[in-house]
């Protein structure tokens, strides 16, 4: 971390774990009898909470959205460079809360967590997720934070899919839903990826049929694996081939040299799949790739995405990216024209990257631009009297 904090930093930030002891019914029909949420906020309620964003993560995220937890930490939150003083989502305008979703392993109740019936790990036997159930928890969440709507939702890729719900879902607490990098539901090529990291998973010796917390082990080459599949359809062609060509590690293609030849490429997935592998729990990762194969938002709508959307209040933004091919611009478009079917307000941008789904996450000046000047058109004024 810089020895001085940026300008523009939320800064030092400490998360909160949130107890909730209403029982909460998911959709599988198993109840959870209470829970627990990790939450972290970013500037400051307004009078009638007016100014509130939810921030809804995509696979692999969690609270820690932006800013530092410590003065030794190297990198902030996973967001950062779209959350702080005069970023786009601005916390001079806007009281920011994002969350470790229900099922994760950073500190909301899931697999890792304790079972208070048991007193062990939930393992494998956490219940089934899907989308509406995060949308349910994150309701009482706003709840508990004295929320009544929120100004904006927003979220990119699985974070994207929970926004679009909560627009169905609650219609009238939301005012403004940014999709971005997502889609209605998942292509089966989207779901052949997922499962083929699941696979890794599962034929990985230490993952003991899911117990594996059990017996003080993890699945660590399966989840390497998974992650190292995942990272590849992250990333574009291009940016690949910029990053690393074929460029060697090490060994050698001389003539009577039969030392390994190592490319960059495959050090650097690697090193991913390992630093992955030992943060992120795998019954965790097969219970949000799941929740992600199983969302499709117009199925009890009659498979018409205009149905959907039919009751939704709010105004959309929806951003895609040029070179995404696992969230194709095509799938943005289908939010934009299912939109305009239903007669709702939409702004629609496709921004040239050649860093592929994970364009959504980085800096990118049009991307910024587009995003900033939405959020500015956010009103969070007093609601005026009828």
């Amino acid at each position: 971390m810089p020895q001085t904090l940026p300008e523009n930093s939320v800064g030092i930030v400490s998360p909160q774990r949130l107890q909730f002891d209403q029982a909460l019914t998911l959709a599988c029909g198993e109840t959870l009898q209470s829970y627990e949420l990790m939450v972290e906020t970013y500037g400051e309620l307004n009078a009638d909470g007016r100014n509130a964003v939810l921030i809804c993560h995509a696979l692999s995220g969690d609270h820690h959205a932006a800013g530092y937890h410590n003065k030794d930490d190297k990198r902030p939150g996973w967001w950062d460079a779209y959350i702080g003083p005069g970023k786009a989502i601005d916390t001079n305008k806007f009281f920011v809360v994002a969350l470790n979703n229900l099922g994760g392993c950073n500190g909301s109740s899931g697999p890792t967590s304790i079972n208070p019936e048991t007193g062990r790990a939930w393992g494998k036997s956490f219940p089934r997720l899907r989308v509406r159930d995060w949308v349910e928890s994150q309701a009482r969440l706003a709840d508990r934070l004295g929320i009544q709507q929120w100004a904006a939702i927003i979220g990119g890729s699985l974070g994207g899919m929970q926004a679009m719900r909560w627009a169905l879902e609650y219609p009238e607490r939301v005012r403004h839903c940014v999709v971005i990098a997502s889609a209605m539901k998942l292509t089966a090529q989207n779901i052949a990826f997922n499962e083929t990291a699941r696979q890794a998973i599962l034929a990985d010796p230490r993952f003991r049929e899911g117990d594996y917390l059990a017996e003080s082990t993890y699945p660590k080459s399966g989840l390497s694996v998974a992650r190292m599949i995942g990272h590849i359809t992250y990333l574009s062609n291009d940016a690949m081939g910029e990053k690393f060509g074929r460029e060697v590690r090490s060994g050698s293609f001389e003539r009577g040299i039969d030392d390994a030849v190592e490319f960059q490429v495959e050090s650097y997935l690697r090193h991913q799949g390992d630093v992955f592998s030992e943060k992120f729990d795998a019954n965790t990762y097969l219970l949000m790739t799941k929740a992600l194969d199983y969302f499709d938002l117009a199925r009890e709508y009659g498979d018409d995405p205009e149905k959907a959307f039919a009751d939704a209040q709010c105004r959309f933004l929806v951003v895609s990216f040029t070179t995404d091919w696992r969230f194709a611009p095509e799938r943005s478009k289908e939010i934009v024209n299912a939109l305009i079917g239903a007669n709702k307000p939409v702004s629609y941008a496709e921004i040239p990257s050649n860093f592929g789904h994970d364009a959504f996450l980085l800096p990118n000046e049009r991307y910024e631009k587009v995003f900033t000047n939405y959020m500015n058109t956010i009103d969070i004024s007093p609601e005026k009297k009828q």
